[in-house]
């Protein structure tokens, strides 16, 4: 199998990994990108977008990342803070007087940023599609009770969280949270990125191949789903109209074209270490500002943190609206986030990351096909995410996460 791309020799180790994930860790299709100080120092892809009609993974293939989908909707978020458009304090019914119902009233938008809302999975039965529907799916969320007191608890909002903040940015903006990212980030950056998939982009979308769970032993997560069907685990997983998990769905063209900001972004390793760019530059990449350098630490700073995730049931850490770095390895594979300690960004089901690191002026992008375990990064990522570090001499004296001198 044979690695397209270029590599600046100072991050040969990123190569050796990206070829060592093909050659010993089922890699079937991927790509990884990271830029230095905004200029691109690896840029490499191969194998297939589709296993099943041979098709190789080429320089423009994109595919569904998941929750690094998450990134991108806080990003328009904090564009609209920066622009004072979106107060992170205000209650999130000034902009969204719907959301008010259920004693919601006084709820705050960062609270949505950083998975303390209690909204994190829909209640009431969602129908077949119902994801496809914006208007009833954020509908149905401004008229829930939140599962827990709001601000009390973190839990992981997976699917809801798009919805959430994706109507904050509709109602701040006018857009969709699919057409701001288009218009105010993709283009302008000249980046293949997506929440929304216009249909003649449709021929380049790789196949994802989600992970087989059938053998895995029933894990903590599962017991309470199947325990519980009333409860949140189940709620999260199950009540999304049949769409999280289905693999005959997900690469489907309703499927593509909706917008679904939490989850079903579309783009590749370089799209999104392009995105992360100009916020590990503080704000800016070349002529083209996202935000103001002020922006940056809210971007940045650790805003919730547990040891036990109310939906994930694992320690979590976010800033407003990205990920930090987890550390769950004593539970295994996939269960963490493994990167700077000034870093953010997000990871998605299956493995795929993108992050900004302003001490390291670095960003990173990896997006592959084949899923591994968890919904963190799995050893094809973290080994990637582990050489770009090396290579810009950090150090992991400090636990759980990496450190630059």
């Amino acid at each position: 199998m044979t690695v397209h791309g270029d590599c600046d020799p100072r991050f040969a180790q990123v190569r050796e990994q990206f070829e060592r994930n093909f050659a010993e860790r089922g890699e079937v299709g991927a790509s990884v990108s990271v830029m230095l100080d905004g200029e691109p120092v690896v840029d490499l892809w191969g194998g297939e977008a589709d296993a099943q009609r041979g098709v190789a993974w080429e320089r423009d293939t994109v595919v569904v990342v998941f929750s690094s989908t998450k990134g991108m909707t806080a990003l328009a978020a904090h564009m609209l803070i920066d622009r004072g458009a979106l107060d992170p304090d205000a209650p999130v019914a000034r902009y969204w007087p719907e959301f008010a119902q259920a004693g919601k009233d006084a709820l705050p938008v960062r609270q949505l940023l950083n998975h303390q809302a209690g909204l994190a999975a829909w209640r009431e039965p969602l129908p077949d599609g119902a994801l496809y529907d914006w208007e009833l799916a954020v509908g149905r969320l401004a008229e829930q009770a939140p599962w827990w007191e709001p601000g009390t608890r973190v839990g992981y909002h997976a699917v809801t969280f798009g919805h959430l903040v994706g109507e904050l940015v509709r109602r701040a903006d006018g857009r969709s949270v699919g057409t701001f990212l288009r218009e105010e980030v993709a283009e302008p950056l000249g980046i293949d990125l997506h929440v929304g998939l216009p249909e003649d982009a449709e021929p380049r979308v790789a196949r994802s191949v989600l992970y087989d769970y059938s053998g895995e032993p029933e894990s903590a997560f599962a017991a309470l789903v199947a325990a519980d069907p009333e409860g949140l685990p189940a709620k999260l997983q199950l009540n999304t109209g049949g769409w999280l998990g289905n693999q005959e769905l997900l690469d489907t063209r309703a499927s593509h074209a909706a917008e679904i900001p939490a989850a079903n972004g579309i783009t590749n390793a370089r799209g999104l270490a392009t995105m992360y760019a100009p916020l590990a530059l503080g704000g800016a990449l070349g002529d083209v500002r996202l935000v103001g350098r002020d922006a940056i630490p809210l971007m940045r700073y650790p805003q919730s943190r547990t040891e036990s995730d109310a939906s994930a049931l694992v320690a979590t850490a976010f800033s407003l609206g990205f990920m930090k770095s987890w550390d769950n390895r004593a539970l295994g594979e996939g269960m963490s986030t493994i990167f700077g300690e000034h870093a953010f960004g997000h990871a998605g089901l299956g493995g795929s990351v993108g992050f900004a690191d302003p001490a390291a002026r670095m960003s990173f992008g990896y997006a592959m096909s084949r899923h591994g375990h968890g919904t963190g990064i799995n050893a094809r990522g973290q080994s990637l995410v582990d050489a770009a570090y090396r290579a810009v001499g950090a150090r992991t004296d400090a636990p759980g996460f990496w450190v630059l001198d």
